[in-house]
């Protein structure tokens, strides 16, 4: 009797720490290209650390809540250690394109890519041909440049078009 009680509390030991081990490891975290997402804690974080930071970037707007942005497409790491430097929250990141309203253009050998929501427009996808991905890339550092604030009507310059004056 003692041997079966004995085997039954293994039993139920080996499943509670396999519970416990399943609860600790969270999900793949999966973030769209160009977009953010919310990330509510249990605990407060005191640090974060991401693998790749040119695949995401993770702003904290309060100790429980972050920010997570999706920079470019791929798979990455997130970690976020509390004030003793414990691991709190482990996880892959994973940054991918939103495909529900996504097109392919295939010229030739030549791909383009659209994000259809709702008249298409041009967007950044590895594969598409070098010189729309040039002149696309082009255009996205543009807009990150005006959205970082670097215009040049913040920085004093002139906003008028060349060749008008103003009367």
């Amino acid at each position: 009797m003692t041997k079966s009680l004995t085997a039954l509390a293994l039993i139920a030991g080996a499943a509670a720490f396999s519970l416990t081990a399943a609860a600790a490891k969270a999900e793949d975290l999966v973030v769209q290209y160009d977009q953010a997402r919310l990330l509510t804690l249990e605990k407060p974080a005191a640090n974060i650390i991401i693998g790749n930071p040119s695949i995401a970037d993770v702003t904290m707007k309060s100790t429980k809540l972050l920010v997570i942005t999706g920079k470019s497409f791929g798979v990455t790491n997130l970690m976020i250690l509390d004030e003793q430097d414990k691991v709190i929250y482990s996880s892959r990141l994973m940054v991918k394109s939103d495909e529900s309203k996504v097109v392919t253009l295939t010229r030739g050998d030549s791909t383009f890519t659209y994000a259809c929501t709702p008249t298409c427009q041009p967007v950044i996808k590895i594969g598409d041909e070098k010189e729309y991905l040039q002149a696309i890339t082009k255009s996205v550092q543009s807009k990150m440049k005006l959205s970082a604030g670097s215009n040049e009507t913040q920085q004093g310059g002139n906003n008028e078009p060349q060749g008008q004056t103003g009367n």
